[in-house]
């Protein structure tokens, strides 16, 4: 089975818990995930909200210097991937993908500048915000959120120069529109689910869907249990619930996956990387045609980042 994830926090627990990236008892490792030919998988450095300024950008720092020591360690499993040709290496020695992404703009310590440094370590997309406010505008969970900043204005500007993806999971809505007015290239939300289903502020509304589809974005629909329904009470049927309201907006070249292992409860039924599967063999059993299992699986999420 090919498999693109847009989103997991597994490097950070590598590197806060100090485990082996081919091998652990945590949500996903490279040895479990080797059944997925190719796997491409986005692993992010996420800044805790507890941490601003320079410490949050020395965490970054500390984040990427475990992804090379991993990729040192288990370079004949594991590439770090910055173009399409090393997608493409990567899938054809069968190793893991990595594409280093950020999970909180906070990570750049306010200092526009140092997007030429996430540029430099190959970091491909940065969600703008975690749940509450940064540098950059309000998260989610803000009690009366605004939009971007002045400095997040920059940032977003900056950020598509230099062809990393704005990716607006975790955002509250005005800067959610903000961005979607503002943004000159397409954007995406690496690990959000439908709100329509489930009543969560970091879950989107359709007409955030439609204005991520119709920007030519992606949305990676998310194993989050408190996600999935609002009881907390989730399977993998709730999943499919999730991709099936994405696709009758109109989302079959928008829906990807983006699981967020290492940084969830998952739901009932999956147990890490191993089970992914689960859900495609599902989605096959309910007559989804094989070409639209590999689009959401596989070929949206690597045709956005083959276009940035």
């Amino acid at each position: 089975m090919n498999y693109f994830d847009l989103h997991c926090d597994t490097i950070a627990e590598c590197w806060k818990q100090k485990k082996d990236l081919w091998d652990n008892d945590l949500h996903l490792c490279l040895k479990r995930g080797a059944a997925y030919h190719p796997w491409l998988q986005c692993f992010a450095a996420w800044i805790p909200d507890e941490l601003r300024g320079e410490a949050a950008y020395r965490y970054f720092e500390a984040v990427y210097g475990e992804l090379l020591r991993q990729e040192t360690l288990h370079g004949d499993k594991l590439k770090i991937c910055r173009d399409e040709e090393d997608f493409q290496e990567a899938a054809r020695t069968g190793k893991c993908g990595a594409i280093f992404t950020v999970e909180g703009g906070a990570a750049l310590g306010g200092r526009l500048e140092r997007v030429d440094r996430l540029k430099e370590c190959g970091v491909k997309a940065v969600t703008l915000t975690w749940n509450a406010s940064c540098e950059i505008g309000d998260g989610a969970e803000v009690a009366h959120p605004k939009g971007l900043t002045p400095f997040g204005r920059e940032v977003v500007r900056e950020l598509e120069r230099n062809r990393i993806a704005v990716d607006v999971s975790h955002a509250g809505e005005p800067l959610f529109w903000e961005v979607a007015e503002r943004a000159q290239r397409p954007f995406l939300a690496t690990h959000s689910n439908a709100r329509a289903l489930c009543n969560n502020p970091r879950n989107l509304t359709d007409s955030q869907f439609c204005a991520v589809r119709d920007r030519g974005g992606v949305v990676g629909v998310t194993f989050v249990r408190r996600f999935l329904d609002d009881s907390w009470e989730a399977g993998v049927d709730d999943l499919l619930r999730h991709i099936e309201h994405f696709l009758s907006l109109g989302g079959e070249k928008t829906v990807a996956l983006g699981g967020d292992f290492d940084g969830t409860d998952l739901p009932d039924g999956m147990t890490g990387v191993e089970s992914v599967e689960t859900l495609g063999d599902c989605m096959l059993r309910h007559n989804y045609p094989e070409s639209l299992v590999q689009a959401i699986f596989f070929d949206n999420a690597y045709r956005f980042f083959t276009s940035l």
